[in-house]
């Protein structure tokens, strides 16, 4: 488990899921608002975007668990100086299918995607989501302008990303060109609640078994897509809250996903201040609300990117709050335990079964499909 802070990155491993061995703080004082860990070919490389105030941003790795660190001397990330552009933040690192080693993705603030093609040591911009016509339009999200959420599927063609405030945008030749896929979710801040592009999602993330499935958590609403996001329905009905920022699939079981619902814009808050984890195992068609483990009052936000499964069987369902804590799922969602406590601002936490490292009774899944 890797844990992006506010202030530094925190590191544990188990062997099964109960007790943990943490490590850290790492990089203290920087701020980690993504991570990516490469597990593909039996590796284990920690890939962490970083935002030092005196440094600034880049994107630094690790392939011993943290013993070392390593980052390219002019960093990772850089705008070609033709666009004036300067790079202010990586808001996700994403490492691509198996059958594409190598390959890993970036989004960024300002607005941006990047793709690397050495296992995330050296990044290119992509010109055509750059010099896309709508970008002078995209807005910032109250965080920022961020590139926050990168769905690639196995065969490398279709390539959807998320934006605040941009909507959802795919690519089906591989990121040459993208159009704008938002049909059915609302902008109701808009003059216009049902624009093109604009509209404030928070988070994607891709069915693990159907092909074409995405769900979203919006700027209140929660979506589903069965079309590869041509249009977009509310899955909304029955959880206390459609405002909030995370959204979890199941890697590959077909129906099941998470969300971790907040109250409206003035607020940010669980509902009545009690945490609780939300399950659907049929597309969204009927909630199931969890707060085994979790404290009986808590104010504090878990934001998009702090929330990940792992790859095991069952599997867990891992989250951090602003407040510090986080919590740990070995049956999906259904009980928690604290493994951290009093951290720093929890912005970016990600999981995974190492090969090798699994005790018996923690099996890996298959590969998922990534829509």
């Amino acid at each position: 488990m890797a844990v992006g802070t506010k202030k530094g990155l925190w590191l544990a491993t188990s062997p099964d899921r109960a007790n943990w061995t943490r490590s850290g703080p790492y990089f203290l004082m920087s701020e980690i608002p993504s991570i990516g860990i490469d597990t593909r070919g039996g590796g284990r490389r920690i890939l962490v975007g970083l935002r030092s105030e005196h440094w600034g941003p880049t994107v630094a790795h690790s392939d011993d668990l943290g013993a070392t660190w390593h980052e390219p001397d002019h960093g990772a990330i850089a705008f070609p100086e033709s666009t004036g552009a300067v790079l202010e933040r990586v808001w996700q690192i994403h490492p691509d299918a198996e059958s594409r080693p190598g390959v890993v993705w970036a989004g960024c603030e300002p607005i941006s995607l990047w793709r690397s093609t050495d296992g995330g040591e050296h990044f290119s911009l992509n010109r055509g989501l750059w010099d896309h016509p709508h970008r002078a339009d995209w807005g910032e999200g109250f965080g920022g302008g961020a590139a926050h959420s990168v769905v690639v599927n196995n065969d490398g063609g279709t390539v959807h990303v998320a934006m605040s405030t941009g909507g959802v945008y795919r690519s089906v030749d591989g990121g040459d060109s993208w159009k704008p896929c938002n049909q059915g979710i609302s902008a109701y801040f808009m003059p216009e609640p049902s624009p093109e592009f604009g509209q404030c999602v928070h988070k994607i993330a891709a069915d693990g078994a159907t092909a074409g499935r995405l769900y979203a958590q919006n700027h209140h609403g929660v979506y589903r897509t069965d079309d590869n996001a041509d249009s977009w329905t509310s899955i909304a009905e029955g959880l206390p809250a459609d405002f909030g920022f995370v959204m979890l699939a199941h890697p590959v079981r077909s129906g099941t996903a998470w969300v971790i619902p907040l109250t409206a814009d003035g607020e940010r808050i669980p509902p009545e201040g009690k945490l609780a984890v939300h399950r659907t195992d049929d597309a969204g068609a009927t909630w199931q609300r969890s707060d085994s483990g979790l404290p009986a009052e808590e104010y504090n936000v878990v934001l998009r990117d702090a929330a990940a499964t792992d790859s095991a069987d069952p599997v867990g369902v891992y989250f951090g709050t602003r407040g510090g804590s986080v919590y740990a799922s070995a049956d999906e969602g259904t009980t928690f335990n604290e493994v951290f406590s009093h951290l720093p601002d929890v912005l970016c936490v990600r999981v995974a079964v190492l090969a090798g490292e699994a005790a018996p009774g923690l099996v890996p899944l298959r590969s998922a499909s990534m829509a």
